[in-house]
């Protein structure tokens, strides 16, 4: 069942780069930006999550916490945070459960059968936890409206 505006986002305990596990609760009382993504060092990820991190300034201004999530490991996940200079965490959902509670599971990925990776999402969480904002995108290739984004989350209180 897909995680919808208005209701409260499903909870999640998945490890960070440093094998820590993560979970909402770590971030509340705090706007949360969930950027899925499909793949470390894809071009497109590293152009979004490469995007989310020079924004990062503002979205923080607005009391928002950037999180990136993807099916990759830990260990991969670090490198193309260090890599990449990532200032916000990114969490690794390598069983995929987190993917399935949202409803943002990418089968076949790079028409890989069997391969399965995160669809390209953003979920923008108000301080409690609800989704006031939701953007999916089943084309692998397609990169969210930042601005819009920004927007959503300026318009939580």
């Amino acid at each position: 069942m897909a995680v919808e505006v208005g209701q409260k986002a499903p909870d999640l305990a998945i490890p960070d780069v440093e094998r820590v596990v993560r979970s909402l609760k770590d971030f509340a009382g705090k706007k949360v930006v969930l950027a899925f993504y499909p793949g470390a060092f894809t071009p497109v990820c590293t152009r979004e999550l490469c995007t989310f991190r020079d924004s990062l300034n503002r979205l923080e201004g607005l009391g928002a916490q950037v999180i990136g999530i993807s099916v990759d490991t830990p260990f991969s996940n670090r490198a193309f945070a260090v890599q990449n200079h990532l200032n916000f965490p990114v969490l690794s959902d390598y069983n995929r459960e987190v993917c399935r509670l949202y409803d943002v599971l990418l089968s076949d990925f790079a028409g890989l059968k069997g391969l399965t990776a995160a669809k390209r999402s953003v979920f923008v969480l108000d301080r409690d936890g609800f989704v006031r904002y939701k953007w999916v995108s089943d084309d692998p290739t397609k990169e969210p409206d930042y601005s819009e984004i920004a927007r959503a989350v300026e318009q939580i209180a």
